[in-house]
């Protein structure tokens, strides 16, 4: 399994690789705000466990194995945001707010958290009552803590 750092480059490359179609050094660099040389180091670590296949000079491709965990990280994340847009966190906070929490979920929370974004998607109404709950809670912490 990989480590969450080695997750952050494979969901990067995965993203990179789906929407230019390829992942060079510089480009995963710039994204996560890293040196080249600590991008280098990491997808020569991920070769070595069979996420990609790295050539110098030649790019970046997953594996099989490499692109599977890579779509699924993709998902989580995207799971997270919706679930944060749901409860009515500030949009200014959620996606920072993703990556802080995405790596220390298990598979199990993340099926399950997927289970209560389904259920408020498939009726709005929930989204909307929750919603009515936000505003009466709010409005009782400004009448009590003005």
């Amino acid at each position: 399994m990989p480590t969450p750092s080695m997750e952050d480059y494979i969901e990067q490359i995965y993203l990179l690789i789906t929407n230019k179609g390829y992942a060079r050094v510089s480009d995963i660099a710039e994204a996560l705000e890293v040196h080249p040389s600590s991008v280098t180091k990491m997808v020569q670590k991920l070769d070595r466990e069979n996420y990609l296949d790295y050539e110098r000079y030649r790019g970046i491709n997953l594996t099989a194995k490499g692109r599977k965990i890579g779509k699924r990280l993709v998902e989580r994340h995207d799971l997270l945001e919706r679930l944060l847009q749901i409860i009515g966190v500030d949009k200014d906070n959620i996606y920072e707010d993703v990556e802080g929490i995405e790596h220390h979920l298990s598979w199990n929370s993340i099926d399950r958290i997927g289970d209560l974004v389904q259920y408020f998607e498939e009726v709005p109404e929930r989204i909307a009552d929750l919603k009515l709950i936000q505003e009466r809670n709010e409005e009782e912490e400004e009448t009590t803590h003005p």
